[in-house]
């Protein structure tokens, strides 16, 4: 362990008990700070995760985050939002934490050494080739992840690899490695700072990006959310009315028309169409708001 840069005494902070509170937060700030930039430092390896996951996806493949302790908190926390804000599909998601669900409330340390119970969970949910298996571990070389790994390749899914050491045996073992070198933690090996913070950035990335690509977000506009509570009806309301260049009074009428979706409006409003129509032409556009609005042979 005293070789992961993840894991060694910060040469910079080593009075750090003696700072000031000002001079404390602030030098917490700053190293939290650098989260940022080890991820952009990753970029590529992020945007080939994008692409090698979107051609699974459209096939119907499941997304399937694995992790222990802080990362795979992070990993649930990216799968719980993709439904509301992209409408994806609950049944093709899921986030499988070493200890169970119960891990999410609770630390739950020794579960992350249990390798057998990894492939016991990786088969309970069914993994196959369409499947998309994206595995997180701050060390790289957590034994339930790295079981993990190796269970969701013999089941033929894509893996991505997540980690924040340089070298891991999970980001060189997965198909698509990515690799957030974040050194050594302000506060020696707690990697819920600044690599779970890289980790959370990374996430957000990925799965924002996969679902630009599979036509959840038009412009920048979020117009495949699912609006389930008061605050996101409004959102809807706002969104269908930016997008079709109306007032919110007709975004309403029109989102009232076809249960509150939210490309379906925009399509009818804009191209003065009934709902029926509009929702056959998106179908023939995969979901592309854009698709569906153009005009025929452009």
């Amino acid at each position: 362990m005293t070789t992961l840069r993840t894991e060694q005494p910060h040469p910079e902070h080593a009075r750090l008990d003696e700072l000031s509170t000002h001079d404390l937060v602030d030098t917490l700030l700053t190293d939290q700070g650098r989260a940022a930039s080890a991820v952009h430092a990753a970029a590529e390896q992020i945007c080939a995760a994008v692409s090698a996951a979107v051609a699974r996806l459209e096939k119907g493949g499941k997304l399937v985050y694995v992790g222990a302790g802080t990362s795979g908190r992070l990993g649930l926390l990216d799968s719980v939002e993709l439904h509301p804000t992209f409408s994806w599909p609950r049944e093709r998601v899921a986030a499988i934490l070493a200890g169970g669900p119960g891990a999410a409330h609770g630390s739950i340390e020794g579960a992350e050494d249990d390798r057998g119970q990894a492939a016991a969970d990786l088969r309970a949910a069914r993994i196959g080739a369409q499947d998309v298996v994206v595995l997180l571990a701050a060390s790289g070389s957590t034994p339930y992840v790295m079981s993990a790994l190796h269970a969701a390749r013999a089941a033929g899914a894509l893996t991505i690899g997540i980690a924040n050491n340089p070298g891991s045996e999970l980001a060189t073992g997965a198909e698509v490695g990515i690799t957030l070198d974040t050194g050594p933690e302000i506060i020696s090996g707690s990697t819920r700072l600044k690599a779970g913070t890289a980790q959370k950035i990374a996430l957000n990335t990925f799965s924002s990006a996969v679902m630009v690509r599979l036509n959840k977000v038009y412009g920048n506009l979020m117009v495949d959310l699912r609006p389930t509570n008061a605050k996101l009806v409004r959102r809807a309301i706002r969104l269908t009315a930016i997008a079709a260049g109306v007032d919110e009074e007709r975004a309403r009428h029109a989102l009232e028309a076809c249960e509150f979706q939210v490309k379906v409006a925009i399509v009818a409003i804009s191209r003065d169409l009934d709902i029926e129509s509009a929702r056959a032409r998106l179908a023939a556009a995969h979901g592309s708001v854009r698709a569906a609005l153009a005009k025929p042979g452009r």
